[in-house]
């Protein structure tokens, strides 16, 4: 995917908030982008399972402008979404209904997406940028139970943001909010109560600033957010479980084999892949989780989502419709890797 394609993510929320909050143009004109051109894009462009060659990989990785990229998504979203809560007295209720969908959905793509890219970086300044985008949506503690919860436990019954098969996807996300949140606190107390207080900080500014009207802007873009990213997660790896290893003498937990991309589902459509900074291919994420995303690779032995992670995001809130398309891939899927 090249460099351009991640740009031009980071160029839709400045424009939309001035357009939205100046120019007239409709928030859900904006909205409209992301939940229904986007997911038919995604669906319409078929992927490509190409993998860079090495030379092509080692350049990208030397390519500083890529880290860049994710660098200024932080002062570009922070800027986006307080830019929108100031103006938010300005908007009649049906326009700032559209705008808390639109600027949740931005949420969800650049704070929580970017700020789970870059706490998977060694460097503390990233790891930094990653907690101060997570605490802009209110979710600071997913940098805690991602990284040390999910990645150890992921396709377990154990891990909260693993769906099950035949699991709806609201049913999910109360389990996966608060299952999550309790996985943080028993991992690291301190940190997460800390960047709880960061939150709270961030929620006295935002009042001070923008008012209750963009308080309440603020909160609910949040929770869209939040809510897209675990519909992200209850796609990623629904119905995928990994298989119990034999107990050893002496183990005080049940033990489960190695993680591989069998473990999670995986997308090559393009427009999904550069609006997420390449998350659809989540597969090789899982398998190689300090690799960075402009070198995630195809992965042939990880089951293949049927379209985009746009469209099936929209297809989880629908779960009849969902079930009886993934509960069929997934039957088609496991043949195929088991052949």
């Amino acid at each position: 995917m090249p460099l351009y394609a991640y740009a031009l993510v980071l160029c839709i929320p400045p424009v939309a908030a001035y357009a939205m909050t100046n120019l007239g143009v409709s928030p859900w004109f904006f909205a409209a982008i992301f939940w229904v051109a986007i997911p038919i894009a995604d669906a319409l462009i078929p992927g490509h399972r190409r993998n860079a060659n090495v030379a092509t990989e080692l350049g990208r990785r030397k390519n500083r402008a890529f880290d860049l990229l994710l660098y200024a998504a932080v002062p570009i979203h922070l800027g986006a979404v307080l830019w929108l809560a100031a103006h938010a007295g300005q908007l009649a209720a049906f326009d700032l209904v559209g705008a808390v969908l639109y600027s949740g959905t931005a949420c969800g793509v650049l704070a929580i997406n970017v700020g789970h890219e870059l706490g998977h970086r060694p460097r503390r300044f990233e790891q930094f940028l990653a907690k101060i985008l997570l605490a802009s949506t209110l979710y600071s503690h997913f940098y805690v139970e991602h990284n040390r919860g999910h990645h150890a436990r992921v396709a377990t019954p154990e891990d909260p943001a693993s769906a099950r098969r035949g699991e709806v996807l609201y049913a999910f996300w109360l389990r996966s909010l608060t299952g999550s949140f309790v996985d943080a606190l028993h991992i690291d107390r301190a940190q997460v109560l800390r960047w709880k207080l960061v939150e709270v900080g961030i929620l006295v500014a935002a009042a001070l600033a923008c008012g209750p009207v963009g308080l309440a802007t603020f909160v609910a873009s949040a929770i869209v957010g939040v809510l897209l990213l675990e519909t992200v997660n209850y796609v990623e790896h629904y119905g995928l479980a990994r298989a119990r290893s034999p107990v050893r003498a002496g183990q005080d937990r049940v033990a489960y084999e190695r993680v591989s991309p069998a473990h999670s589902w995986t997308s090559d459509h393009p427009v999904g892949r550069a609006l997420l900074f390449d998350l659809p291919r989540h597969a090789d994420h899982h398998a190689h989780p300090a690799r960075p995303f402009q070198v995630l690779r195809h992965m042939p032995d990880a089951p293949e989502l049927p379209t985009g992670y746009a469209g099936m995001v929209v297809l989880a809130l629908c779960p009849p419709l969902f079930m009886a398309v993934m509960d069929r891939r997934l039957v088609t899927e496991q043949r195929r890797l088991a052949a």
